[in-house]
C-alpha cells in the first residue's frame, strides 16, 4: 500500500509538470485574433478594476509569473510578457486576478496570506523536529508532524485562492471581448492544468502526513 503511495508521490507531481508546460507550449503558438499583447491585457483588466496603482514588470524565467501584493506589481515572465498567444493572455489575465483578490480583501487570500510566516518557518524546520524526536523524544516527532499539518494547511488554503483567480481572468477575458469564444477554450486549458500543479501537492503532501502520523505507531 505505502508502496503504490510512494509512487504516486513521485509521478503525480511530474505528470503535472509536462501537463502545464506542453498545454502552456500549445496554447503559446496559438495567436489571439486581436493581437493584443499579455502585459497590454494585464493593464486593461487591471485599469477596468480601477487599479491604476498597480505595475506591471517582466522577470526573467519561464512561467514564474506572480503578483507581489508587498510591491504591488504584476510580474509577468519572459513567456508572457509582450506575448500575443492563447496562453500569455490567460497567464498574465490569472495573476491580475490575484491583484484583484489583494485589492478586495478576498477572505481566502487574507488567510493565505496571514499564514505565510509561519508556513515559511514550518516548510523550513519540520524535518530537523521530526528527526530529533527519533533522537531525543516523541515530543519532537509530533512537533514535527504539527509543523508539516501548517503546511498542508497552507496549500489547502491556496487551492480556492488560485480557483477563484483563473475563474476571475476566464470571466474578464469573456465578459470584455479579449479573447475570441473559441480561444477562451485554450485558456482555460492552460489555466485548469495549472491549477492542477497545486492540487497535485496537496495530494502528495497529504500522503506525506499520513506517512508520517504512521509512523508513530512504529515507535
Amino acid at each position: 500500500m505505502w508502496l503504490i503511495l510512494l509512487l504516486v508521490m513521485l509521478f503525480l507531481p511530474i505528470m503535472a509538470s509536462v501537463k502545464v508546460k506542453t498545454t502552456f507550449a500549445k496554447y503559446s503558438t496559438v495567436r489571439n485574433a486581436r493581437g493584443l499583447t499579455a502585459d497590454q491585457v494585464a493593464r486593461q483588466i487591471l485599469d477596468s478594476n480601477g487599479l491604476y496603482n498597480v505595475g506591471i514588470e517582466r522577470i526573467p524565467g519561464n512561467l514564474s509569473d506572480h503578483y507581489d501584493p508587498q510591491a504591488n506589481v504584476v510580474r509577468l515572465s519572459e513567456s508572457v510578457y509582450g506575448q500575443t498567444s492563447v496562453a500569455a493572455i490567460g497567464v498574465a489575465a490569472h495573476e491580475c486576478g490575484h491583484a484583484c483578490q489583494h485589492a478586495e480583501e478576498y477572505t481566502p487570500i487574507k488567510i493565505r496570506t496571514s499564514l505565510v510566516p509561519v508556513t515559511n518557518f514550518c516548510s523550513k524546520f519540520w524535518y530537523f523536529a521530526f528527526i530529533l524526536g527519533y533522537l531525543i523524544s516523541i515530543e519532537f516527532v509530533w512537533a514535527g508532524i504539527i509543523m508539516f499539518g501548517a503546511v498542508v494547511l497552507f496549500q489547502l488554503v491556496t487551492l480556492p485562492v488560485e480557483f477563484d483567480a483563473s475563474g476571475r481572468a476566464l470571466k474578464t477575458l469573456e465578459r470584455d471581448c479579449i479573447l475570441d469564444s473559441d480561444e477562451i477554450g485554450g485558456a482555460k486549458k492552460v489555466l485548469t492544468a495549472a491549477a492542477m500543479t497545486y492540487v497535485t501537492a496537496l495530494v502528495v503532501s497529504i500522503i506525506q502526513l499520513l506517512r508520517l502520523l504512521a509512523s508513530t505507531r512504529r515507535r
